[in-house]
């Protein structure tokens, strides 16, 4: 089954990206306010090869926040810890 992209901006915030120095919960510097990349032409790879999938609909919410704590959640993962 294929998933289009929600542009919540979750996985911007959600996962770490070495390659970008971006910490786990921390917002990607390159995440714009409308919750699109603004490097995407030049995004890294890691970026490149993600794929939206029924993750992105179970952690719909209101918010980018919301979404993110959701996604952390999910894998048991906590900012910092």
């Amino acid at each position: 089954m294929t998933f289009a992209c929600t542009m919540c901006g979750a996985c911007c915030v959600g996962p770490d990206i070495s390659t970008l120095n971006k910490s786990l919960g921390v917002p990607c510097a390159h995440l714009g306010t409308d919750h699109r990349c603004t490097i995407y032409d030049e995004r890294p790879q890691v970026c490149r090869d993600y794929q939206a999938d029924e993750l992105c609909t179970l952690i719909a919410a209101d918010t980018l926040e919301e979404r993110a704590e959701k996604l952390l959640a999910i894998f048991g993962l906590t900012p910092g810890g």
